[in-house]
């Protein structure tokens, strides 16, 4: 069983910084891809970042250049550094992952973590 899990959101004032990890777990042959969604109040839940097993990236053009995504393949985490916080970017953040794991078989799934809240006032 394969879980993910997500944490270091929280509420923070309009141009300030939050870091989120996201840490896979369970009986994992690999990680691939991993990346971060978000989703706002009455929204569609949107991607922000992905990133590749090795380190190519790519962001949302929202989040450009204020958000870097990272991770540590040795550990199964991720990373979203979120510098320049705007009000708009208040929202729940979900961490995503391809992984190939052994349940019954070996099989290759995305996994969801159960998101964590980032709150930003202005």
């Amino acid at each position: 069983q394969v879980q993910l899990v997500e944490s270091g959101g929280g509420l923070v004032q309009a141009g300030g910084s939050l870091t989120l990890a996201c840490a896979a777990s369970g009986s994992i042959v690999d990680v691939t891809n991993m990346g971060w969604y978000r989703q706002a109040p009455g929204k569609q839940r949107e991607w922000v970042a992905s990133i590749t097993k090795g380190g190519s990236t790519n962001y949302a053009d929202s989040v450009k250049g204020r958000f870097t995504i990272s991770r540590d393949n040795a550990k199964n985490t991720a990373a979203l550094q979120m510098n320049s916080l705007k009000p708009e970017d208040t929202a729940v953040y979900y961490c995503n992952a391809r992984i190939i794991a052994w349940g019954r078989g070996l099989s290759s799934d995305d996994y969801w973590g159960q998101g964590t809240q980032v709150t930003v006032s202005s």
